[in-house]
């Protein structure tokens, strides 16, 4: 049976490599170049951080759309893996999107940090 991967499981595994903090500061780096006002703490913990990211995402599909869709471009996430949760609830959508994000961000962080 195949372990579903959860936010809160993925920030365990970044825990355990060290690169956390590198993590934090790819998202501060990437949500400014998006135009978004936003400053994730090194202090935070996991579980702070993905709540902090799915209020984000959903105040940004409400207020901000565009910003939205700039933040997405800007950390490069597929456009076929956002499509796919189109229809879902909004608690449910920003779930997965700060999955995602997170998902991606520690791909550009890990890849940073090996060669």
């Amino acid at each position: 049976m195949c372990k579903e991967l959860t936010s809160l499981s993925l920030l365990s595994e970044i825990e355990g490599a060290d690169l956390y903090k590198k993590l934090i500061g790819q998202l501060n780096k990437d949500f400014n170049l998006a135009g978004i006002e936003q400053f994730f703490s090194s202090d935070c913990t996991p579980s702070e951080l993905i709540q902090q990211l799915q209020k984000i995402v959903v105040k940004l599909i409400t207020t901000n759309f565009d910003g939205y869709l700039n933040l997405l471009y800007r950390v490069d996430l597929s456009e076929n893996k956002i499509k796919k949760l189109e229809g879902a609830n909004l608690d449910k959508m920003s779930e997965q999107v700060a999955y995602l994000l997170l998902k991606r961000e520690w791909q550009k962080v890990w890849f940073k940090s090996r060669f």
